[in-house]
């Protein structure tokens, strides 16, 4: 007959059996005192040839590392680790101690876990990420690629905020107000933003608002009802308001408004409805503004020449687009561009000898973008051969061109006239600016950047 120690025990075994996981128990030295039938199987040993097994001589032996019972009785409280069996498998083992009345450690129960799958699940999903990564930057490549097909180069910190701050902003439908000197490509990114935005199956409409007479603004823009006026249409005009609705109104060079019409802009803005001329019942329309000026609207509200209030509406998020002159390193790339764009238009292929490209990138650019284009056309259009030399250039630029860095007839690598024009910008604007930092911000670079540059150039020392 069996003594009550050994049905107590069975009992014991049999409730450690039941549970879920797999579990081992050691005292204060090592050495097993309980396992359960599952433990083996994880180690694939039977369970019975651990009991009484050191834990350190199973180490020893490679059936597990590392031990989790060392750890426990050093730190005295709960720890969890991974070990690795003989035969590559990888388990979550978390060791507890057990106390008795004294506070000393007795016991260190185990429980383990085979996640030799999650690890290889684990495994996967960092080739995946990394694989997410690589897609990524191929994406980014193409979009960049995508936005030199537009014209919209950024190269440049300045011009990367510009386009970054654009593709933010294209999915939230709110005003939009970008500035900017005459020419820099404000009309370029409103259509880049509404290409981007949920509108962008929705019409485009552009509103010159210094183009239209005062006197025809509103019919232009609000259409009219058929015989509101001499010289109607007798089917009246839909306005330019309803032509946007489902899409993008673009109001260029909002600065050349009226304070009239500033005001019915500002209660169209605020209500979405307006009313034809001649017209009795509100028209609503559903449209995202995007405005654009060359004016300085802060100083144009302080001398009561812009509603301060219209002023608020349109320039929920302000967007200033340098000029050319402050994104030097863009140049080369559109200019690049367009050549490649008007070789295109005109089916002729054509390359720029080493004269050129200094004059182009020590030109001024006071008309912006839009002159460059105006200059590479010219010179794709009127030169007779492959080659374009200075004399195909405009007389503004071949006249500056005549105090250039080096002769015309100088023989320079590309990398090497670069070099030289970088010398001679950095050393402008060395005499131009008091600190690296204030260079930094005129030139498009980080100071870091100036420092190291204008040691390459030997305009100052290494520290």
């Amino acid at each position: 007959m069996r003594n009550l120690n050994e049905i107590q025990w069975n009992e014991d075994q049999s409730i450690l059996n039941s549970l879920k996981d797999d579990l081992l128990v050691t005292n204060e030295e090592g050495i097993i005192v309980r396992v359960s039938e599952g433990t083996g199987d994880i180690y694939e040993v039977k369970a019975e040839e651990l009991l009484g097994k050191s834990v350190y001589e199973l180490e020893k032996q490679g059936v597990f590392t590392p031990i989790v019972t060392p750890i426990v009785l050093e730190n005295k409280k709960k720890t969890t680790l991974v070990q690795t069996t003989k035969h590559g498998k990888k388990v979550l083992v978390t060791g507890i101690p057990v106390k008795d009345s004294e506070g000393e450690i007795r016991r260190i129960i185990s429980y383990s876990h085979d996640v030799t799958e999650l690890m290889e699940v684990k495994k996967y999903l960092d080739a995946m990420e990394d694989e997410m990564q690589r897609v990524k930057t191929e994406l980014e490549l193409l979009r960049n690629k995508n936005l030199l097909t537009e014209g919209l180069v950024s190269n440049s910190e300045k011009m990367q905020h510009v386009l970054n701050t654009a593709i933010h902003v294209s999915n939230v439908d709110v005003n939009v107000l970008l500035l900017g000197e005459s020419g820099v490509g404000k009309t370029h990114l409103a259509k880049f933003i509404h290409n981007r935005s949920p509108r962008c199956k929705g019409p485009f409409i552009e509103v010159n608002c210094g183009a239209i007479p005062d006197h025809l603004f509103e019919a232009e823009f609000f259409g009219y009802e058929a015989g509101s006026f001499t010289g109607a249409s007798r089917n009246g005009k839909m306005g330019l308001v309803e032509l946007a609705d489902g899409g993008t109104l673009f109001l260029d060079e909002i600065g050349e408004l009226s304070l009239s019409h500033q005001v019915k802009i500002l209660k169209l803005i605020q209500e979405k409805q307006f009313y034809r001329v001649g017209g009795r019942k509100p028209k609503t329309v559903d449209f995202r503004l995007i405005a654009a000026t060359n004016k300085n609207l802060e100083k144009a509200v302080e001398e009561k020449e812009f509603r301060e209030d219209l002023y608020f509406r349109l320039s929920v998020v302000p967007v200033t687009i340098p000029s050319l002159r402050e994104r030097p390193e863009d140049i080369f790339p559109l200019i690049t561009h367009f050549i490649e764009q008007f070789e295109k238009k005109y089916n002729r292929k054509r390359k720029l000898d080493e004269a050129v490209i200094h004059a182009l990138l020590t030109h001024e650019w006071k008309g912006n973008i839009r002159e460059l284009i105006n200059v590479i056309e010219h010179a794709v259009v009127i030169s007779p051969t492959s080659l374009i030399t200075t004399e195909h250039l405009p007389l503004s630029i071949k006249k500056r061109q005549s105090f250039g860095l080096f002769p015309e007839e100088t023989a320079l690598q590309l990398n090497d006239a670069l070099d030289m024009l970088e010398k001679e910008m950095l050393l402008k604007a060395k005499k131009q600016y008091g600190t690296t930092m204030e260079m930094g911000k005129a030139l498009g670079i980080s100071q870091s950047s100036v420092v190291r540059k204008l040691q390459k150039h030997h305009i100052i020392s290494p520290t």
